[in-house]
């Protein structure tokens, strides 16, 4: 609660979390399927440093501005089970989810159960076509929230 006894919104909320104190969690289902250099690992999507699609692909842009900015770290996930195990090794306090509407609902719903106090601050960002392959996300926006409670130039 603020001292007006207003509640925080979300965005409030993350805004407030240090930058390296957040994680980005990313579908792997942006990545162009044809012909995309990256690899699947334990640990998520791995992308090439010569990656050709690097600034266009929404997930190069993404990965590299919240590297930029410090954030604790990002994964680019087959599914929602990859993506809760990062977050419950890396214990963020804030994360900014991107993925399709019911992998968000399910994922929201598993950090829920976590304890109050240790609760990060979730924002979640809807995929504007799913589908499971080439799928797009509203970049700019996307980029709005990872910058939110930062001094970007």
């Amino acid at each position: 609660m603020r001292a007006d006894n207003r509640v925080l919104t979300e965005e409030e909320a993350f805004a407030r979390v240090p930058v390296g104190e957040r994680v980005l969690l990313l579908p792997h289902c942006l990545r162009p399927s044809e012909d995309c250099p990256g690899k699947v690992t334990r640990d998520g999507l791995q992308c090439t440093p010569d990656c050709p699609h690097r600034e266009s692909c929404a997930i190069g842009v993404l990965r590299d501005e919240a590297e930029r900015l410090g954030y604790k770290g990002v994964c680019v996930a087959p599914g929602g089970a990859m993506a809760l195990r990062f977050v419950k090794e890396v214990a963020p306090k804030g994360i900014l989810a991107v993925a399709c509407y019911k992998e968000l609902l399910e994922g929201v719903q598993a950090v829920e159960e976590v304890p109050a106090g240790e609760k990060p601050a979730i924002l979640t960002l809807p995929l504007l076509r799913d589908g499971c392959v080439d799928t797009e996300v509203d970049a700019d926006e996307a980029l709005r929230l990872l910058r939110l409670g930062t001094k970007h130039p």
